[in-house]
């Protein structure tokens, strides 16, 4: 059983977010991806979809998530299972940002709604 120490991580920053991937296929040869995502206070991601499902839970902060529509606020220990291709958008808190660890299977891809372009996210793979 590989241990990934904190030094291996692997830090990809987007203009919405962190991304620290704590173990993938490529990083400890983990059958799934798992990463953590800060987000600055008041940032928002873009809507989009992924081909896969996610799992989020909330470490801290808090952050409003548009999915399929709805909205919803999460607050420090939720968690959300995010179906694959419906729309999402987090926005994180104004004032405090967000932080929240991500499951998902290695390789899952994005794309905007309806689109036909898709791209893995280097925290994935």
């Amino acid at each position: 059983m590989p241990v990934i120490h904190h030094a291996e991580s692997r830090r990809t920053e987007t203009p919405n977010a962190v991304m620290t991937t704590l173990a993938s296929p490529t990083l400890g040869g983990a059958g799934m991806a798992l990463w953590r995502v800060d987000m600055r206070p008041g940032a928002t991601g873009p809507l989009h979809t992924f081909d896969a499902e996610q799992v989020w839970t909330v470490l801290d902060g808090g952050a409003t998530l548009e999915l399929d529509g709805e909205k919803h606020v999460l607050v420090p220990g939720d968690t959300v299972v995010m179906p694959a291709e419906v729309p999402r958008r987090v926005q994180a808190d104004p004032e405090v940002g967000f932080a929240a660890m991500v499951a998902a299977p290695p390789g899952a891809a994005a794309s905007a709604p309806g689109g036909t372009e898709k791209s893995v996210p280097a925290w994935t793979v």
